[in-house]
Order: C-alpha cells, then sequence, then structure tokens
C-alpha cells in the first residue's frame, strides 16, 4: 500500500468514504463507504462495498486495511462521534434568496429590468465607476457586461 493514495472523508455517523487518490481523475470510480463498529471501546472498520470485502471472508479489503492504518484512530473516531442531524418539526429550514447568496460572503446582484425581461446584474465588488469622470465605465464592469464602453 505504499505506493498508493488514499482519502478519506466522514459521511455519516460510522461511515468512511475511503476513496483511492492514484487513479487520479478515475479516483470517483475507486471509491468505497466502509462502515465502523465499537468494539470494546475501540473503533474498527468492518465492513466494505468493495468486491473484494464482500466475496472474501479470508481476510479484509485494501480499503479497510487503508482506513486503520492510513486514517488511522482520528478518522475513525470522528466517524463515530459524527452527529446525526435532527430535523425539528416546529422548524423551518426555508431560506430566503438573500440568506443563500450571502453563506460564501459574497453579494447581493442588483436587478435590472429590459422589455419585461429580467436580467441579473450584480456590481463588481472592484468597481471604479464612481471615481471615473464623464461617466466612463470601470474596465470590471465592461468586462462582466454590466456597462459597456461609449462610441
Amino acid at each position: 500500500m505504499g505506493w498508493e493514495s488514499y482519502e478519506f472523508t466522514v459521511v455519516g455517523p460510522h461511515q468512511v468514504e475511503v476513496t483511492n487518490a492514484s487513479w487520479g481523475h478515475e479516483k470517483a470510480d475507486h471509491s468505497y463507504v466502509v462502515g465502523i463498529e465499537e468494539r470494546d471501546g475501540v473503533p474498527v472498520p468492518t465492513e466494505c462495498g468493495c468486491k473484494a470485502d464482500q466475496y472474501r471472508e479470508d481476510y479484509d479489503c485494501k480499503h479497510k486495511v487503508a482506513l486503520a492504518s492510513v486514517g488511522g484512530p482520528v478518522v475513525l473516531q470522528a466517524a463515530v462521534e459524527y452527529a446525526t442531524p435532527t430535523v425539528d418539526a416546529d422548524e423551518t429550514t426555508t431560506q430566503t434568496l438573500e440568506d443563500k447568496l450571502r453563506a460564501d460572503g459574497g453579494m447581493i446582484a442588483e436587478e435590472r429590468h429590459e422589455d419585461g425581461a429580467g436580467v441579473i446584474e450584480a456590481k463588481p465588488a472592484e468597481c471604479d465607476c464612481d471615481d471615473l469622470r464623464d461617466d466612463f465605465p470601470c474596465w470590471p464592469c465592461v468586462r462582466t457586461g454590466r456597462r459597456e464602453l461609449p462610441e
């Protein structure tokens, strides 16, 4: 296993997705969810979705071995402690468009209507149009199509 590169993602309670990243752009085809159980308080990989684990009982598959040896106790414990999301029936999960747009620190777009069709245009963060003379647009606004150069 020294030549293989693995990635680990906790995907649920007691579940870790083990990806053989050595496959490069095809690594998604070499990704399996490994189930974890606690045995005497120690998290242990116990099942995997790969064919080697499903059809062989005399040894553990390389994904379980990689999780135990490369991922180690930190990844295993994270999967054991993964919180199960709960849904409160009285609480709504509806978000406004403004909440969704601001999640990454982005900006709210300005809306402009032309001929009855709604067109969304956003003022670029680096816009300097207000500082320029004769209503001349800044380059970021021209580049994004927000404003056009005068003729």
